[in-house]
Formats: C-alpha cells, structure tokens, sequence
C-alpha cells in the first residue's frame, strides 16, 4: 500500500488529488466553472518564469488556481505526497495517530506535524448544512459520558476546590446510520438534542433525567438498575464507540487541548461512519477524506488548556 506511486511523487500525488476532488473536470474554486480549463505548467509566465506544476487558469473568469485551492492543503510549503501519507495514516488508524508518530514518520518537525494532523481532522468535520440524524421509522441513540481522570491516578483525598469539571462528551447514532459528538455541558444537551436528531425518530437513552418527555418516543434503559439492554433498547452503540475514543485518548493521545476537542472528535466519528463493517476499507475512507477537503481552512492557533 505504502508502495503506491502518489506516496512517493509529487506529479502523481496530484494527479491524485484532481482525480479524487475534480472526477468530472477541473473545477475554477474562484466561479465554479467546469470545463476544459488552461494549464500553465511549464508555460512562461509573465516574467519568463516557467508556471509552477499543476497550475491552471479558468477559461471563463481568467483566475489561476490549482487543486489544492480552497481546501486545507491550499499555502502550504508541505510536499502533497505528504499530505497524502500523513491523511491515509490517520484514517487507518483505529485509534488515531499521535502527531510525533507522523513527524517520525514523515520526517517532519513535529509542529508541521501537529499542524497538519488538524487540518486533516477539520476536513474530517461533516459538511456545514448536514442535517439531524434519525426520523420517522428510525432510532437513534443518545448519551453522554466525561472525560475524568482514572481512579487508579486520582487523588485519594478528592479534587481540589479550584479543580475544573471533567469535560462532557455529547453523541448521537442514528442505527445504520452517522453518529455525531460534540463537547458540552449539562445545559446544552436539550438544544444539542433537538439541533442534531429529528423529533419524529424513536430515541433509546439511559436512564439519564436529562432526556426525560424529550421526545415523543422516547425509551431508555436503567444503567443503575444493571439493566443494559431490553430487547433492542439500549445504548451499546454508542459505549462501544466511547470505548475506542477513551483507548485513544488514554493510550494514542494522551491529551487533548478542549480548544481542539471537537476536532478529535470529529476524526474518531468519521472512521465510525466510514467503518470496515459498512464495507469500507483504508484506500476508500482516505478518498472519502480527501473528497472533504474543500471549502474547510484552518489557520493556526497555540495549543491551549490540556485534558490531564
């Protein structure tokens, strides 16, 4: 796999990528025209210089751009074949990949390496206008579970008063379906709830207070009762899925800054929505993320408070 001609040259990593991002054509991000645009590669510019690779002008608007415009990758001084490896690593990895491994692997500095792992995970990100999950005839799961320190390395004597709350981490699955996480309190659960899952879907809970006469179908399981499923209700889905993330963050991770936890999230529910049992292998869940690339830019910002 590692062998493939797009790993290891320039020319064919782009041609890569245009024949993932533009199947039908180049497509000007400056317009949105489609056609049989100019390329200017080894073309003299106007000083006599030769256009660099991959370059092309819209043949209505006049504009260059290449395809790596308008997406994450766009002013980046990082080879493409990099991108690409680096993307394909992290959706293959079950459990992620931390950014020293990527800098080890790639060889690059470990601040390009973080740098890059995050805008492949905004790329990650669903599309601004996706819509709720569920609806009628379809159920969707919903919990929530905290980020707390283990036992085993908690201090006997308790947290102390100044000790902030253990971050929260809000899902929805919709059976068959996408799930979707977000960070957010106890508040923000009903608006999140509504926002994200359609009222009409049957909605399977704990026995949590919090999702009480939300819903019209609404049934749920009591966890302190040990009763974790009754025929078809309950909330395994979604405890498997914080299973893998918490083996990520304890054991890949190790850390997540709050500033940036939506964005692990995102990577951790994009390799469940793109999941070998839905029969999607590594090369094809890299195709799925490279086709998301566009539209989503990520400048960069300090890393700031860390999860403990």
């Amino acid at each position: 796999m590692f062998d493939a001609p797009h790993f290891h040259d320039e020319n064919e990593a782009r041609k890569h990528l245009e024949a993932i991002r533009w199947p039908d054509g180049p497509v000007c991000p400056h317009c949105g025209s489609v056609g049989d645009h100019y390329r200017l590669e080894g073309t003299g510019g106007a000083k006599g210089k030769k256009a660099r690779p991959g370059l092309l002008k819209c043949k209505d608007c006049r504009e260059q751009f290449s395809v790596t415009v308008g997406t994450v990758f766009e002013s980046s001084k990082i080879p493409l074949t990099k991108w690409l490896l680096a993307t394909h690593l992290l959706c293959s990895s079950k459990k992620g990949i931390s950014s020293h491994q990527i800098h080890r692997t790639l060889g690059v500095t470990y601040k390009t390496a973080w740098f890059m792992t995050h805008r492949i995970r905004e790329a990650m990100k669903p599309s601004v206008d996706a819509g709720p999950l569920g609806g009628p005839g379809k159920t969707v799961e919903a919990d929530e579970t905290y980020l707390a320190k283990s036992p085993k390395t908690r201090k006997p004597k308790g947290l102390p008063l100044n000790a902030k709350p253990a971050p929260q981490v809000f899902s929805l699955i919709e059976r068959g379906g996408n799930i979707r996480s977000m960070h957010l309190d106890d508040k923000n659960v009903r608006e999140a709830l509504f926002k994200h899952a359609r009222e009409e879907s049957r909605l399977v809970t704990d026995g949590s207070t919090l999702y009480k006469f939300q819903f019209m179908n609404h049934e749920s399981v009591d966890h302190s009762k040990h009763e974790w499923a009754r025929g078809d209700v309950h909330t395994n889905t979604l405890e498997g899925f914080f299973s893998i993330f918490k083996r990520g963050l304890v054991g890949t991770y190790q850390h997540m800054s709050l500033t940036h936890l939506n964005r692990y999230l995102a990577e951790f529910d994009f390799r469940m929505n793109t999941r070998a049992k839905l029969g999607v292998n590594d090369v094809q869940r890299t195709s799925i993320a490279l086709k998301s690339i566009e539209g989503k830019r990520l400048t960069y910002k300090p890393v700031a408070d860390s999860l403990q």
